[in-house]
């Protein structure tokens, strides 16, 4: 991630949307026993955490390889399943 991107990350004030999510029950049931042991205040904190590390990954791989992001769009556009997508990028990673 380039470093002015991470420095408006890192800012406290920046706008945020509310969003609804749906997760079955067993999984908040878990969110909520797990937050508190991960340091977290609450289980919304962790669900933000688990979105932060996954999307910063995310950022890192495609942006260090804009091709494979290109790539990706273009299945999407020429309607390959996302599923499809996906377990082609598992195999690839490993």
């Amino acid at each position: 991630m380039r470093i002015n991107d991470l420095k408006k990350r890192l800012r406290k004030d920046r706008p945020t949307t509310t969003i609804s999510l749906k997760l079955p029950d067993d999984v908040l049931d878990d969110l909520q026993r797990i937050a508190p042991l991960r340091g977290c205040s609450d289980y919304h904190a962790l669900i933000r955490a688990y979105i932060s590390q996954s999307l910063r990954a995310d950022l890192e791989r495609f942006e260090g390889n804009p091709e494979v992001s290109v790539l990706i769009q273009s299945l999407r556009r020429h309607g390959v399943d996302k599923t499809i997508i996906a377990t082609a990028m598992a195999e690839v990673r490993g």
